[in-house]
């Protein structure tokens, strides 16, 4: 199946000259969504994961699944002050900022198999903050899967060294 045909794409959104891949319509059919998920499962089953990260907030929609199919447990990756214990923060830069996420201290424990999961990668900042904020704790980041990748961006630039999937790539 082509994942593409289920990924409506909106021009000029957020702002004008974006073109935006809109995963709403690949999640709302059962059976393209059952697949997504069990085809990233499916790189990953066997291999012992033990968390999941997943960044807020479309990240979650893939994320925690994937974590409930392969029997891991799943960390929330969110922006400051959205977490309500201690919390470690990591800053990237944007095309046109910067911002922030944050994770609870206690998610991962040192030396946990972890899995990091978005639902798209364009420049890699927020998921390279995300692996900062996981190797901080400890975790070993055995792979990091998303749905899409904006390939011209180039944000796997920013994941040398680990293990990167992508579902779809534009």
């Amino acid at each position: 199946m082509d994942l593409k045909t289920k990924i409506r794409e909106i021009p000029d959104f957020p702002k004008e000259g974006i073109l935006f891949y809109d995963v709403t319509t690949l999640l709302k059919d059962a059976e393209t969504f059952k697949r997504v998920i069990n085809k990233i499962s499916g790189f990953y089953e066997g291999e012992g994961i033990q968390k999941v990260v997943a960044m807020e907030s479309r990240g979650f929609i893939i994320g925690a699944p994937v974590a409930y199919s392969l029997g891991a447990g799943f960390v929330p990756v969110r922006k400051p002050g959205k977490l309500p214990s201690d919390v470690y923060e990591a800053r990237y830069e944007l095309e046109y900022g910067s911002d922030a996420l944050a994770i609870h201290q206690d998610a991962i424990a040192p030396g946990e198999k972890v899995l990091i999961v978005d639902d798209l990668i364009a420049t890699g900042g927020t998921v390279a903050a995300t692996v900062q904020l996981v190797r901080k704790l400890g975790g070993v980041i055995h792979g990091i899967a998303f749905l899409i990748e904006l390939a011209g961006l180039r944000g796997r630039n920013k994941l040398d060294g680990y293990n990167v999937i992508s579902l779809v790539s534009y």
